[in-house]
């Protein structure tokens, strides 16, 4: 669908990313946390804009090593499945600490959308993330048009699931950032989730 290779995967595999607790979720349930959902939001819209501007760069990218040199392409998709793999056992020998509990004063929403896409931007794990994971949908033969269904896709679930996370999560994840025993728990599942993930796509990319 879309042209998008393993089309399927790609919609799951970028709903089990969204769950991983990174530095832009932690930004996002801060924002909501202490200043309520407009603040939220504000974090939301600076995390999507900051992963959209790595996402047209590393796509920028591979467009181009698609069309100079296939057999690379083919190399960075073995590359992209070890990285997941890699994601996984990273995840799997996480030590989750508990939240500080901090309280942090009253500030604008757009205070939170600098501050998130700030995060979001000069952490150099994004780019590569979107450098690894793209390749494993893509195949040697895409067009402009896959590259900008890719995107999209990955932008609007961001956006869907990053919102309801503002919008109901709101107490769960306060709650969740004091119990290291819950976080560690979802975690660990989404660290041996990765490294299926990865083994499944090295596999079906052969």
């Amino acid at each position: 669908m879309f042209e998008i290779q393993n089309y399927y995967s790609f919609i799951v595999a970028i709903v089990l990313f969204q769950l991983i607790p990174g530095a832009g979720t932690i930004a996002i349930l801060n924002a909501t946390a202490r200043n309520g959902v407009g603040a939220g939001m504000g974090a939301v819209f600076g995390t999507l804009l900051g992963d959209f501007v790595f996402m047209i760069a590393a796509l920028a990218g591979l467009a181009a090593l698609m069309q100079q040199n296939p057999f690379l392409f083919e190399l960075l998709q073995y590359f992209g499945a070890a990285y997941l793999v890699w994601l996984g056992i990273g995840l799997l020998r996480a030590k989750i600490e508990p939240d500080s509990g901090k309280i942090e004063p009253k500030k604008s929403a757009l205070v939170y959308f600098k501050q998130a896409f700030f995060v979001s931007i000069t952490n150099p794990k994004v780019m590569l993330f979107f450098v690894a994971f793209f390749p494993l949908f893509l195949r040697p033969d895409a067009t402009n048009v896959t590259l900008v269904a890719m995107i999209l896709h990955v932008s609007l679930i961001s956006l869907i699931y990053q919102a309801l996370l503002v919008l109901l999560g709101n107490t769960l994840a306060r709650k969740l950032k004091a119990f290291p025993l819950a976080r560690t728990i979802a975690t660990r599942l989404a660290g041996v989730a990765l490294v299926g993930f990865g083994i499944k796509l090295a596999s079906s990319n052969r």
